[in-house]
C-alpha cells in the first residue's frame, strides 16, 4: 500500500495528529511482525505494528481521511500490548503513538459506545470513592499519605478488593489513603489522552512519595507521567525493597509445591521492561512454570475484552490450551484486567487452575 502523495523531493504536509519523532523513527524493517498478536491471528500486514504505522502515516499526511474504514477498524482491532517495541530495532514507541491515533479519532461520539461508561465512572475521584465503598478494600478513611502509598486503583478496588488488603499485609507500613482517584490509564488508552495525563498528576498529588501499585497498566501509565522513580509496580517494589529472594534450589522436590504459571502485564513488561521480579517471588512459593506465552497478551488488554469480546476471546484461547497442558494449580496475575480475562477464561473451559493475583500468592503463602 502506498501512502505517499507527493512528488519525489517534496515534503507532504502534517496534519499534526501524531508527534514527528515518534511517527519517523519506523524503518518498516517487520520486526515487530512475529511479536504482534492480532498479526498471528490474522497474517493482514494491515494488522500488524507496521502495517498500522503506515496507516498513521497515511492519516497525518491526509492521504486517509479519518473516516476511511481501515484507519478506524485497525485503531480498534490493535491491542496496545506493545509487544513490538521489545523486538524493534529503531526503538519505536508504539504504546504513544497508539495513544496519539486514538486521542484523534476515539473523541465524542466517535469513541467507542462500551468506553464511554468506563471513563465517566473513572473521571472523577468521588465517583470512583463512591464506587468502592461497596466492597472492603484496604482504603482508610482519612489516613494520610506515608512515605510510601499504596494506589488502590479505580476498577481494582470494587472487582478484587483483597488485592490491596493481601498488599497491606504483606507491608503494613504501605500507607493506603481512600482520598485517591483513578490514575488516568484508562483514559489515556482510551481516546482522552489529555484528561489520563491530568489524572496522573492528581494522583502523584494525591500520594506524594512513591506511588506503589498492583496494576501493571496503572504503573506504567503512571510512571510515564510522574517518572519511573516515583512509581513502583508491587513486585519491583518488593524485590527492590528486600532484595531478590532466594528460589527453591535446582532437585528440590516439588511434592506439595503448588505448579505456579504467571500471565505478565504487557505495559509493565513492554513498557516498563519488569518481569523478572514477579517470578521470582513466585519461585518463593511454588514451582514455577513458564508458559510458552506467557508474556504474550491474554487479551483482556484493558478495555479490549468489553469493545472487541470476540477478537479477546481467540487471543486468549491459546493461553487457557497452554494452562490446560500444563496442568497449574494456580496461575498468577499481576493486573487486573488479565485477572478479569483469565479468570473468565479458566471458568469457561472448566479448568481446575485458580486465577490469584500476586499479591494474594504471596499473602496465602505468608
Amino acid at each position: 500500500m502506498s501512502t505517499a502523495a507527493d512528488t519525489p523531493g517534496s515534503a507532504p504536509e502534517r496534519r499534526g495528529v501524531f508527534t514527528p519523532e515518534l511517527l519517523d523513527r519506523c524503518i518498516s524493517c517487520g520486526f515487530c511482525l512475529p511479536a504482534c498478536p492480532t498479526y498471528a491471528l490474522t497474517g493482514v500486514e494491515t494488522s500488524s505494528p507496521r502495517g498500522r504505522i503506515n496507516l498513521m502515516r497515511a492519516l497525518e499526511t491526509g492521504v486517509l481521511a479519518d473516516d476511511d474504514p481501515t484507519v478506524r477498524e485497525e485503531a480498534s482491532f490493535c491491542l496496545g500490548c506493545r509487544a513490538c517495541e521489545p523486538v524493534c530495532p529503531a526503538g519505536v514507541q508504539y504504546g504513544p503513538l497508539l495513544e496519539e491515533w486514538r486521542d484523534h479519532l476515539w473523541n465524542g461520539r466517535r469513541r467507542p459506545w462500551k468506553v464511554r461508561p468506563l471513563l465517566w465512572a473513572a473521571d472523577s475521584p468521588r465517583r470512583v470513592r463512591a464506587m468502592g465503598m461497596v466492597r472492603r478494600h484496604a482504603g482508610r478513611g482519612r489516613e494520610a499519605p506515608g512515605p510510601v502509598n499504596l494506589m488502590l486503583g479505580c476498577f481494582e478496588r470494587i472487582l478484587y478488593p483483597r488485592v490491596s488488603r493481601n498488599a497491606r499485609e504483606l507491608v503494613p507500613e504501605l500507607a493506603a489513603p481512600a482520598a485517591q482517584g483513578c490514575c488516568g490509564a484508562l483514559h489515556a488508552h482510551n481516546g482522552a489522552l489529555g484528561r489520563g495525563n491530568e489524572l496522573a498528576k492528581e494522583m502523584g498529588e494525591a500520594l506524594p512519595g512513591t506511588v506503589v501499585t498492583t496494576a501493571g497498566g496503572c504503573a506504567a501509565h503512571l510512571a510515564s507521567v510522574l517518572g519511573p522513580d516515583r512509581v513502583k509496580e508491587l513486585s519491583q517494589w518488593l524485590v527492590e525493597r528486600e532484595g531478590p529472594p532466594v528460589a527453591a534450589a535446582e532437585g528440590t522436590p516439588a511434592d506439595g509445591r503448588p505448579r505456579i504459571g504467571l500471565q505478565d502485564s504487557c505495559h509493565l513488561r513492554n513498557g516498563l521492561g519488569v518481569w523478572r521480579e514477579p517470578r521470582e517471588l513466585i519461585a518463593r512459593v511454588g514451582e514455577y512454570v513458564e508458559l510458552p506465552s506467557a508474556a504474550a497478551c491474554c487479551g483482556g488488554a484493558g478495555s479490549y475484552a468489553i469493545v472487541r469480546p470476540n477478537d479477546s476471546a481467540r487471543v486468549l484461547d491459546q493461553h487457557l490450551d497452554e494452562i490446560a497442558d500444563a496442568d497449574l494449580d494456580i496461575i498468577a496475575v499481576v493486573n487486573p484486567g488479565c485477572y478479569r480475562q483469565l479468570q473468565q477464561g479458566v471458568k469457561r473451559r472448566r479448568l481446575r487452575t485458580r486465577v490469584l493475583h500476586l499479591a494474594e500468592l504471596l499473602a496465602r503463602a505468608a
